[in-house]
């Protein structure tokens, strides 16, 4: 049980960490994950209603976490992380979706949970070089801070996950249990932003089923999918204020927000309002309540009890998902002599670099990185190619020419 003198005296000291250091609100980050059931509506609306009517309820369930950052500034906000339990989503190649171009960094295991191994790419590969770009092109200092809670995701040694041209960034961490009271991204910025994802998702349904014969339902069954809302996602982010992102420091860090004046600034339009509009304007019973509670929703799956439990209820279900979502193997075969001859040239590259670069540290991390994420993959095909049997090959192959083969007797016989 967290208590209050807790609290009191990590507030002192992150302010003396900040004073000793001369941090500013630009330079000051914080990062937090949150689980989005990306197909949930309020509980009220007819479409839930027949949703859990069906076998399973399944597609209501279907879960993405995804992390956020943004610093105490409100004016940099970094491309979120997002983990789902598919690699490649059937919507991916019928929208022709190159994941590099996505404005996540998507990665994907079966309890679509963020890992450590996932948050250090993320750090490396997204957070540290968008820091570094944003702090040179406003002429700032080269220092940073990641404030992070003790998930574990990010366990407190993350500072030497840092690659060498990131080691300006340091990591504070928040006492345990004080997330609810501190962790900036907790106070209201998580909870705007999935309002604001839910306000676009219904204000997508409206343009796409108004002036058609499309029913709601349909519209949810048809035409929604992980790439509609990966776009609804980007538009929630962006949304999500200046006043917003820097009101939430005010228990961690009030000086932060003492200094930014907002009295200039319009009054902002409620996103509740927004979205009960928008919900009435297609027929639906909604309100204010349905919408907090379907926050509140998504916000009490996020204990790791509650993951846990979601997991062990869900696993055979995500398990048959993935294999019906996968892109089939045969769609993009990778040669074996191609693989092989890009391993051999990535080992030259890396004995080459070894030899004749001065900073051995930071380009063996940079190595090891790049292999395990990139290379990998590539040396699994290799080994369960190596463990198929051969005649699979054949039996592929030939399934397509035996095919042609007794369509074209078929017709010759009808023929005759």
């Amino acid at each position: 049980m967290i208590t209050y003198y807790v609290i009191i005296a990590y507030i002192k000291t992150f302010s003396e960490l900040i004073e000793a250091k001369g941090y500013i609100p630009q330079q000051v980050f914080n990062c937090d994950e949150t689980g989005l059931f990306w197909k949930r509506m309020p509980n009220r609306t007819y479409i839930t209603a027949e949703e859990k009517m069906m076998p399973g309820h399944k597609p209501m369930k279907d879960r993405l976490t995804l992390a956020l950052c943004a610093n105490a500034s409100g004016d940099c906000k970094i491309k979120p992380l997002l983990v789902y339990h598919s690699e490649n989503p059937r919507a991916f190649k019928s929208h022709k979706i190159l994941k590099e171009k996505l404005q996540v960094m998507w990665r994907a295991n079966p309890k679509a949970w963020v890992t450590r191994k996932f948050f250090v790419e993320w750090i490396n590969l997204v957070f540290g070089p968008s820091v570094k770009k944003y702090l040179q092109e406003n002429n700032l200092p080269m220092q940073a801070l990641l404030v992070l809670d003790n998930a574990p995701a990010h366990p407190p040694n993350l500072e030497d996950d840092l690659l060498e041209e990131f080691k300006f960034i340091k990591v504070p961490y928040l006492p345990p249990n004080t997330t609810p009271i501190l962790q900036p991204m907790d106070q209201q910025v998580i909870s705007n932003f999935k309002k604001l994802y839910t306000k676009h998702i219904f204000r997508h349904c409206f343009e796409v089923t108004e002036n058609t014969n499309l029913t709601l339902r349909e519209f949810w069954k048809d035409h929604f999918d992980i790439v509609i809302c990966l776009k609804i996602i980007d538009q929630a982010w962006l949304g999500v204020t200046t006043r917003t992102l820097t009101s939430a420091w005010k228990k961690l860090w009030p000086e932060a927000v003492v200094e930014k004046a907002f009295e200039g600034l319009e009054p902002e339009v409620s996103v509740v309002e927004e979205l009960v509009s928008l919900g009435k304007s297609m027929g639906l019973e909604v309100d204010e309540r349905d919408v907090n509670e379907l926050v509140e929703e998504q916000s009490q799956e996020l204990t790791t009890k509650e993951l846990h439990d979601l997991h062990s209820q869900q696993q055979t279900v995500v398990q048959r998902k993935i294999s019906f979502e996968e892109e089939p193997e045969m769609e993009e075969v990778i040669s074996t002599r191609d693989i092989k001859e890009i391993l051999a040239m990535w080992e030259k590259v890396v004995e080459f670099v070894d030899k004749n670069h001065p900073e051995k540290v930071a380009t063996g991390r940079a190595s090891e990185l790049f292999n395990e994420t990139c290379l990998t993959h590539f040396r699994n095909i290799l080994k369960e190619k190596k463990n198929k049997p051969p005649w699979t090959v054949f039996f592929k192959r030939s399934a397509g020419e035996n095919e042609q083969s007794v369509t074209k007797k078929a017709k010759t016989s009808d023929e005759n």
